[in-house]
């Protein structure tokens, strides 16, 4: 993708922010993943099994594709600094082409959920966002065992259990 990264060992360039993810996640929800200051000088702050890349800004957008075309588009919203939790995420209009580096997956897989900070892409998955598959709310509010929230006016609640998250509240706008 030509993005600045580099595996447990390598130096970063320079002092700055950077993610630190797992190679292969298979558990989900960026776990693992977190936000941290390096420098050159800190080669053994990268956990083995786990890779450096330059910190994106931007939109957080989670779009699927079935057989490369897209068919849902959601918008994530997180209220703290934690990569894998999110508090809101609402379906968005916008129009997402399927980047060329994955055309040809896409003749041989169903679905492709790719996710994007800034329009740049940060993850890719043989899968499609299931949080919106049995349902068709507009908006969900994941609800977490360690952080409880008061329910959203004009939401009605799906069980939707997945390691710390209980399910969401969900509402059509």
């Amino acid at each position: 993708m030509g993005y600045l990264a580099g595996p447990a060992g390598v130096a970063v360039p320079e002092d700055n922010w950077y993610i630190i993810k797992p190679i292969t996640n298979i558990r989900m929800m960026a776990r693992g993943a977190e936000r941290r200051w390096l420098t050159p000088r800190d080669t053994d702050s990268v956990p083995d099994g786990s890779f450096w890349m330059s910190y994106f800004r931007g939109r957080h957008v989670s779009v699927d594709y079935h057989w490369g075309e897209q068919q849902l588009t959601v918008e994530g919203f997180r209220n703290n600094n934690r990569l894998d939790r999110f508090h809101r995420w609402c379906r968005v209009p916008d129009r997402v082409p399927l980047p060329e580096i994955f055309q040809d997956a896409a003749q041989d897989i169903e679905w492709i959920n790719i996710e994007y900070i800034g329009g740049l892409v940060i993850e890719a998955h043989a899968r499609y966002n299931d949080d919106f598959a049995n349902h068709d709310a507009d908006e969900i509010f994941p609800q977490w065992r360690d952080e409880p929230a008061v329910q959203p006016l004009g939401t009605s609640w799906y069980a939707s259990a997945a390691r710390d998250r209980l399910g969401f509240w969900i509402k059509n706008k």
